[in-house]
Order: C-alpha cells, then structure tokens, then sequence
C-alpha cells in the first residue's frame, strides 16, 4: 500500500512539472533578415575558357660548343636583354679575330690597288704603260672591293655566332627549367637546340567559345560587340576577377560544334595570371530594369542547388528553392526566380534555422 501510494505520487510530479512546461512561452530564435535591393542590372552568363600567353618562344642555342653557364633560376621573371645561357665563346673570338685580321688586309690591298690604278691613269696619259696594264690595274681593283666585302660579310658572321654565344631573354617574362644541364654539348650549329622557354606573360589572351545562336541572339540585343569590355573570373569561387578587352571574332563557325572562337586581351602587369589557366567567362544577355539583388552569403547550396530562407508576415521561416545570377558588387547575387522584392529573407545564421521555425526578426 504504502508503495502505490509512492507511485502514484511521483505521477503527479511529473504530470505537474509536464503541465507547467506546457504553460511556459518558448521564446523565439533572434535572426538578422533583410529585404533584396532592387535596381536595374545586367543579367550574364558564364563561359568555361583558358588564359594563354601573349607569346610562348623557345629559347634556343644555334652554335655549337659547351655550355658554360645558366644565369636564371627556373620560373624566374627576367627582362628582355638578360643572359639566360653562355655557350663556350673561346673559337667565336678567335674566328672574329680572324676575320677583323682578313678585313684589314683586304683594305690594305684595296688601298695600294687604288693607289695604283690612280697612278696608272696618271701614265696612260704620257703613254709610259700600256692600255692593257690600265684595264690590269682597274680590275685589280675591283676583286680588292671584292675582298673587302667578302671579309665584311665574314666579320659579320662570325661576330654574329659569337652573339649567339650569349643566350638572351627575347622579351620580358618567366623562364621554365632548362632543357640541358651546365657542362653539357650544344649541338645547335646544324639546328637550333631548345635551352628552356620563355613565356611573355605582361598581356593575356582568354580563349573561350559561344554557340552560334547566342552570338547571334546578343548581336541582335546590341550587346557584346568586338572591343567590348567583359568580365572573367579564376578559381572555382570566382575570387579572381578582371576585365578583358574583346579584340578577335572567329570568322567562320565549327561545323563540328556550332561555335565561334572568341578571344580578349588583358593586362598582367603583375604577373599573377598564368597561361594555360581555366576560367569563367561573364557575358551580358540582358537588362533587367528591377533586377532583384541580395547577399551571396546568405544563400546556401543543397541537393536540389541554391536555396535561401523567407520570413513570412507571421515570422516564419519557409525554405525556398531559388535561381541565381551572377555576382554584383562583389557581395550581391543575382535572383532571377523565386524570391519578391518584398519578401524578407534571412542573412545570417543559416544552420540555427530551419523550415517551420518562429523566430523574432532582426531587421539590417
């Protein structure tokens, strides 16, 4: 007896202390919302694309002999000018010494042959030599001018070879590794042999490719002409963008892909952009003059793609499913369905909500 009377009293305590959490008000979640920004924008679609750069040129050895030293360290930035490589110059010296030694005795046959040809010509006149030694002395003449710009040419060449000798960086930009180590033999009398190459990275080109019917579908909305400014961006969240000049249409469309080459040009003075880097491509399509606008950081991503949180007029959170634009302002999103320009919607906090929820609305 004594026993159901315990547990019938440790029923009502429960029953009571159930009751008097029923009575207590649960008090809602505090959550930042705001309302979209409406403003006219211009609605864009993304192209996949890769950066290339303005030239990729082949350092190249084109005399033969070892090689000496390698005066850059790989992916190094150098400027046009620098020594890059230094081939074994010593026979180079000696074929332009050579040459400077043909050329001076060239001129100095050249000189007494002139010397005597004038004296010749002084002769014919008291008739003291003949005509033929006059014509002798004429011809002499000439195969000693001859000589002296056959030794010219010469000098040139070798003087030319000994330049080679002396590997220098084209243009400015960065060099790769070198193809041949310090010590050893450079074939490249018979045919250029490739040291290393140089990318000339100061401007940019982006390669990307638009479908026929959408070229045609801006050309007719006047958007997107050549010369026209657009909008790339690099990496997978877009953090990297810069503006590229329009400056080659395709002339003709791929018949196996119905589309046309499309190229832009842009600055890379800092060097940061690197050839052969995939990006994305913003281009216009449309205006929108109420374009519905709020903050990326407020949008999450799921299973069925973007998705943001509305406050309803009872403070109730709804999960909505929406399409979105590009980004505006570096900070703005574009909606182009599913959210009103009156609806408020939740900026903060996204994982303390849920769908169903009460909350108490913090207005930004």
């Amino acid at each position: 007896m004594k026993k159901a009377i315990l547990i019938f009293a440790a029923l009502t305590a429960v029953a009571a202390c159930r009751k008097e959490s029923a009575k207590a008000p649960t008090e809602a979640l505090p959550v930042a919302v705001a309302y979209p920004e409406t403003r006219e924008i211009t609605l864009t679609r993304e192209y996949p694309g890769y950066l290339e750069a303005d030239a990729t040129v082949a350092i190249v050895g084109r005399v033969n002999g070892t090689l000496l030293k390698s005066n850059y360290t790989a992916g190094q930035r150098v400027k046009k000018g620098d020594i890059l490589f230094v081939i074994e110059p010593t026979m180079y010296i000696d074929a332009v010494v050579q040459a400077q030694s043909t050329l001076q005795t060239a001129k100095a046959d050249l000189e007494y042959a002139e010397n005597n040809y004038k004296r010749m010509q002084a002769a014919i006149e008291r008739n003291a030599v003949s005509r033929i030694e006059l014509l002798q002395s004429e011809t002499k003449v000439a195969t000693c001018k001859a000589a002296v710009s056959n030794a010219e040419a010469q000098l040139n060449s070798a003087k030319t070879s000994l330049e080679y000798c002396y590997v220098k960086a084209p243009h400015n930009g960065l060099v790769g590794l070198s193809n041949l180590s310090t010590g050893s033999y450079v074939a490249g009398a018979a045919s250029p042999v490739t040291l290393a190459t140089l990318y000339k990275d100061d401007i940019m080109y982006s390669y990307f490719d638009i479908s026929d019917n959408e070229w045609l579908q801006r050309q007719k909305r006047g958007k997107v002409e050549q010369d026209d400014y657009i909008t790339f961006s690099l990496g997978s969240d877009g953090y990297f963008r810069r503006k590229a000049k329009m400056d080659y249409l395709s002339p003709n469309i791929d018949l196996s892909t119905g589309t046309l080459k499309v190229r832009a040009e842009l600055r890379n003075d800092d060097g940061f952009l690197k050839s052969g880097s995939y990006i994305s491509v913003v281009l216009p399509y449309k205006n929108v003059p109420d374009g519905i606008l709020i903050k990326d950081a407020s949008i999450g991503t799921d299973q069925l793609g973007k998705f943001i949180y509305v406050v309803n007029d009872s403070n109730i959170v709804e999960y909505r499913h929406i399409e979105t634009g590009a980004i505006v302002d570096d900070t703005l999103r574009v909606v182009t369905s599913g959210l009103r320009d009156k609806e408020r919607y939740i900026t903060k906090a996204l994982l303390k909500v849920r769908n169903g929820m009460k909350i108490t609305p913090l207005q930004e």
